[in-house]
């Protein structure tokens, strides 16, 4: 990966909980405009898995101009934020909506040098036998990592913290991995990854330490926010340069996204990554 773009070159800003205060098609620009080389997304149409082909151009020539690179992106996920969690295990529209996206993400991930692509597993829906759901979602995992093998990209699978996401089934490090390895050992293709969010563990009040230690080599992706409001580093209490040394030196080379909810104005968020310890390569 091209990490020589921008002033804060192995940071990612996520273009759907920052920069919110601008339409989607001017954040790539404000990124850039605030030091940024790369960026990521969640599924930017929430309720269209399979946008105009209009939409999917406004959006690579938004990211083209600003110069900025897409470094993940999410399948189809229902409305986030919001309700949903994703749409892989949820039975009828839902999971036909994830499937429909799937070729449709990884080839706009494709036409933008994008090789990492996370899919949420969904909630627990009510009434419905939870293996029914897993078994579910062992397929359309299956049918995502393909199209990302594809493509050329990992397959992320994230876990979610349970007090924000109570119906969401993978609420710790372990729960997130045992699923990689089913989908790793389904397909063959080793392409399945942990996307690791500190944020989101840290709630689950796991050992982020230990999490670094056992999971950094499984890890495709990684995500930070302070705990517990998810604000920009330094307004909670985590050790962030810390936990990013930590997992720099566990092996861990891959992109830092910025996924957290500012205190204003986007661009005045990022005075902490001019303190020391800010860039994890240093510490």
């Amino acid at each position: 990966m091209d990490r020589t773009a921008g002033r804060f070159a192995h940071f990612d800003v996520n273009l759907s909980i920052l920069f919110t205060e601008l339409p989607l098609l001017e954040r790539p620009a404000a990124a850039a405009a605030a030091g940024f080389g790369a960026v990521e997304l969640w599924w930017p149409w929430p309720r269209d898995p399979t946008p105009a082909r209009a939409e999917l151009d406004a959006l690579r020539a938004a990211l083209e101009s600003a110069g900025t690179q897409l470094v993940g992106l999410n399948f189809y996920a229902g409305e986030l934020p919001g309700p949903d969690r994703g749409a892989l295990s949820v039975p009828g529209e839902e999971s036909a909506r994830f499937r429909a996206n799937v070729e449709v993400a990884a080839d706009f991930a494709a036409s933008v040098g994008c090789t990492a692509l996370n899919a949420l597993y969904g909630n627990r829906i009510e009434g419905v036998d939870p293996e029914v759901q897993d078994t579910l979602a062992l397929e359309n995992l299956t049918l995502a990592a393909r199209a990302a093998d594809r493509v050329g990209a990992t397959l992320l699978i994230e876990a979610l913290g349970a007090a924000e996401s109570p119906h969401y089934p993978l609420v710790s490090a372990p729960a997130a991995v045992e699923v990689v390895e089913r989908v790793n050992k389904a397909t063959g293709l080793d392409n399945a990854a942990f996307l690791m969010d500190l944020y989101h563990l840290a709630r689950n009040g796991e050992d982020l330490p230990r999490v670094i230690d056992t999971y950094a080599d499984r890890t495709g992706h990684a995500q930070i926010a302070d705990v517990p409001g998810r604000g920009a580093p330094g307004t909670g209490g985590l050790d962030i340069p810390g936990l990013l040394g930590r997992l720099r030196t566990a092996g861990y080379d891959g992109w830092i996204g910025l996924e957290y909810k500012p205190d204003g104005p986007s661009a005045a968020s990022f005075g902490w990554l001019n303190r020391p310890l800010s860039d994890p390569q240093q510490t």
